[in-house]
């Protein structure tokens, strides 16, 4: 093996006495000076790993800082008595400064985690989103290679935590899953949050969690848990890959269970396996997935299109799960002449503009589509959970197409049930419905549109003196937001204001469905623009949600993420507030203590803007989606104009 002569910078040469980690070449020495004579040797005690640069010199031998065990400072060599040397490598000090002879570096080994990460780049997984420790170092190496060729785009996050939001948004937005990158103990515990949000949304997730060196499991070791019985609950499977296991076909598997399992796939590989040498090929998806197409049966049909035809006010409500039927669901409303609502998850399905178009229904509802439902004398529920914020009246006759068994009559029975595709069913019932009566509801919805647009109107003129309203803000957003921006918001008052007064032109909104985490917000933003390439990526925060993950601006500089962000400021955790009071409960800590947040952006290298009053709100917006990179909005928010 030939070595070569590498300078050592001058700042790092130690003075006599002293020791220090170095790195020449991308290599690590304990680079060490007694006196007259310098002494170069591998960074790594034999024993335990240990840094010897870290260490110290005692009466000439070099002491291990780890476990004190010492070694002379410039052979590597331990006392009289005792074999395990450390490697060392001849220094020669020059006019110019002290050069090292170090071997040329082995040529890279292929390895259990370069099987790992080719499969699952074979499978379409594009995104990481993570954080780089001592038990996951194997497979962050392999990804590393991947993205050196192309295949893969890493980003280093502040908090696992924001790794798994942001990987559960990409899954929300695409159907296909990113992967949510840990260590050991804490980073994994970490994402759990972020996987429960996924788990509840349906939306596929690869959770990948270095482990501690097998040998140590179980005993007590450092960072040592049982990361598949930690994982049970929230995972639809959690697999520990052994140094016997078929590494690719696990991989494989994690693929196929997230996607066709709509959750949370978790992969544990303790630390020695993950760099074990392998030569076994990448698995490939071939005949591994299929698209979740199913038919549904004609009875169910027929049933749905008879009771759909002897209505004269049907409605349509679309969830989330009807998310790639927005043209079927628009095809059967025209035919019918039918309003659509959506739920707060689907909004933006069908845009506001439409002229079917009833917004949002329930609690973050507006009164158009609250009114509509209340007139209809037939709801066609579509993808839809039927969870207690939806707002759907059960006492209506309902008819109900949903992909999943559990869903169908999940709290209450339904007339009839369609188990099957949205788009599918949708289009067969079209087909069907080719001689209805229903009444033309289009000056309905134009009707109740003119009055909550009027008194929206009166909202945004409200102004006490103590900031801006909620109405003012959606009001400048809706006007502001580009058309093909993918919005994502938090969880508050904040969020219940976005899906009652923003007017949407069709932007999807990706939320904290059914978990309804705080936080939320601005890591999802991460996860939306590497789902959506090109796109606008607009997060919608309050100061309470941001303050939790603010650091993730740090990340979206960092990686040049151009998340536009609106954050609501109102110093409170302002719904707990208002829950409080309706409790008849005093208002008890619930208030904030906030940086500047604009002076904050301008400090972690972003856009910092700031408003105090509605008539800068336009401006404001404008310079908001024409700066270059990640910009930060803050509003100073009444808290009780909501």
């Amino acid at each position: 093996m030939t070595a070569n002569w590498h300078r050592v910078d001058e700042v790092d040469v130690p003075a006599d006495g002293r020791v220090r980690s170095v790195v020449v070449d991308g290599r690590s020495i304990a680079l060490a000076r007694c006196g007259a004579r310098l002494g170069a040797l591998d960074n790594k005690c034999p024993h335990q790993g240990g840094p010897l640069g870290e260490g110290s010199i005692e009466k000439g031998l070099l002491r291990c800082p780890w476990h004190g065990y010492d070694y002379d400072p410039i052979t590597g060599q331990p006392p009289e008595g005792f074999s395990d040397s450390v490697p060392s490598y001849p220094v020669d000090e020059r006019d110019d400064g002290v050069y090292v002879q170090l071997p040329e570096p082995a040529e890279a080994v292929r390895t259990v985690a370069d099987v790992l990460v080719e499969t699952l780049v074979a499978h379409g997984v594009t995104h990481v989103f993570g954080m780089v420790g001592h038990s996951n170092l194997g497979f962050a190496e392999a990804m590393r290679r991947a993205e050196v060729r192309g295949e893969l785009t890493y980003i280093g996050i502040r908090h696992e935590g924001a790794a798994a939001f942001a990987a559960g948004a990409y899954g929300k937005l695409t159907g296909r899953p990113a992967v949510a990158f840990a260590i050991a103990g804490p980073g994994s515990t970490n994402l759990l949050t972020g996987l429960y949000d996924a788990k509840l949304d349906g939306s596929p997730v690869l959770a990948v969690s270095g482990q501690v060196p097998s040998k140590w499991l179980g005993r007590g070791a450092f960072q040592d848990l049982d990361l598949t019985a930690v994982f049970k609950d929230v995972a639809v499977s959690s697999t520990s890959v052994n140094a016997g296991s078929d590494h690719a076909e696990l991989a494989a598997l994690a693929v196929k269970h997230a996607v066709d399992g709509r959750g949370v796939a978790h992969l544990v590989l303790p630390d020695e396996v993950q760099v074990l040498p392998s030569d076994a090929p990448a698995a490939s998806p071939r005949g591994r997935l299929s698209p979740r197409r199913i038919r549904p049966d004609e009875d169910s049909l027929v049933r749905a299109a008879d009771l759909i035809r002897d209505s004269r006010r049907p409605v349509l409500v679309v969830g989330h799960g009807a998310r790639d039927a927005s043209l079927e669901v628009r095809e059967l409303a025209e035919r019918l002449n039918a309003p659509v609502l959506t739920t707060f998850k689907a909004k933006g399905l069908v845009p506001d503009t439409h002229p079917l178009g009833a917004g949002v229904l329930g609690r973050s509802g507006t009164p158009v589509a609250s009114w509509l439902m209340n007139e209809s004398d037939l709801l066609l529920v579509v993808g839809a959970s039927f969870s207690n914020h939806t707002g759907i009246a059960a006492y209506k006759p309902i008819v109900q197409i949903d992909d999943d068994h559990a869903a169908i009559g999940r709290f209450d029975p339904v007339a009839v049930d369609v188990l099957g595709d949205a788009r599918l069913a949708l289009s067969a019932l079209t087909g069907l419905l080719t001689d209805v009566k229903a009444e033309d509801q289009r000056p309905d919805v134009a009707e109740r549109w003119a009055i909550w647009r009027a008194e929206k109107r009166r909202r945004v003129d409200d102004d006490r003196g103590r900031g801006v309203s909620a109405a003012a803000v959606f009001d400048a957003l809706s006007r502001h937001l580009p058309a093909d921006a993918v919005v994502t918001v938090d969880v508050g008052n904040h969020a219940y204001s976005l899906g009652r007064y923003l007017e949407s032109k069709g932007q999807p909104v990706l939320m904290s469905g059914y978990l309804g985490s705080i936080g939320f917000g601005y890591p999802a933003a991460l996860g939306a623009w590497a789902a959506a390439p090109g796109r606008p990526i607009v997060a919608v925060t309050g100061d309470g949600g941001f303050g939790q993950y603010a650091a993730e601006l740090t990340t979206a500089v960092k990686y040049g993420i151009p998340i536009k962000h609106v954050l609501l400021d109102n110093h409170s955790l302002g719904k707990i507030s208002k829950e409080q009071l309706a409790a008849d409960y005093p208002v008890w800590h619930t208030s904030l203590h906030n940086p500047d947040w604009a002076a904050y952006a301008e400090l972690c290298g972003a856009t910092g803007l700031r408003v105090t009053r509605r008539q800068d709100l336009d401006d404001a917006m404008t310079e908001l989606f024409t700066a270059t990179g990640p910009a930060l909005l803050c509003i100073e928010q009444d808290a009780d104009l909501l």
